[in-house]
């Protein structure tokens, strides 16, 4: 198959899979518009042409948020796909305190290709958290921010396109945070 087929096969796998889920966000956007922004990010901004890549990216959050199995990304998607995902799934049977600290102490360590997934996740993550955000007080935003510079200090060098949309996002975040709390 090609590329464009592949893409449109993993999003109907994804849609199907996150069909009940919504953000976390005041709009309650449907999920999938997350793993479609997340590739959409790695092809636009990152130039990341790699098909592993881009399909590990629509599936990022199946095998962690879905009933999804490792075993069904394998058999529909292949090893390498897999590989990728698994790569980029936190544990949750951890306490969210657990996987965010492994999340940053893994970083650095993950290949090239999950950094760029990682990299486009939260870039999205905190597009989302600004322009629509979920419910929070401001210092739970401006937390998530300082996490997600910790994470992406580990991810750096991987895709510097990625790297800079993210800067920007947290630079827009930080403006937006402070301007909420005064």
């Amino acid at each position: 198959m090609n590329l464009t087929e592949d893409i449109i096969r993993a999003i109907s796998f994804a849609s199907i899979k996150h069909k009940s889920q919504s953000r976390k966000g005041k709009k309650h956007i449907p999920y999938i518009n997350h793993p479609i922004e997340v590739v959409r990010l790695l092809w636009e901004e990152g130039k990341v042409r790699d098909k592993s890549v881009l399909i590990a990216a629509i599936l990022h959050d199946t095998i962690e948020d879905t009933h999804t199995t490792p075993e069904e990304i394998k058999e529909t998607f292949g090893q390498e796909v897999l590989d990728l995902v698994l790569e980029v799934t936190d544990d949750k049977s951890l306490p969210k305190k657990e996987r965010k600290r492994l999340q940053i102490l893994h970083a650095p360590n993950a290949s090239k290709g999950a950094k760029q997934i990682k990299l486009a996740d939260k870039c999205s993550n905190l597009y989302d958290i600004i322009h629509s955000p979920p419910d929070w007080p401001v210092e739970r935003k401006m937390e998530y921010i300082w996490w997600a510079v910790s994470v992406v200090d580990g991810l750096r060098g991987a895709n510097q396109p990625l790297e800079d949309h993210f800067d920007q996002l947290v630079e827009l975040g930080n403006q937006t945070f402070v301007r909420e709390n005064i």
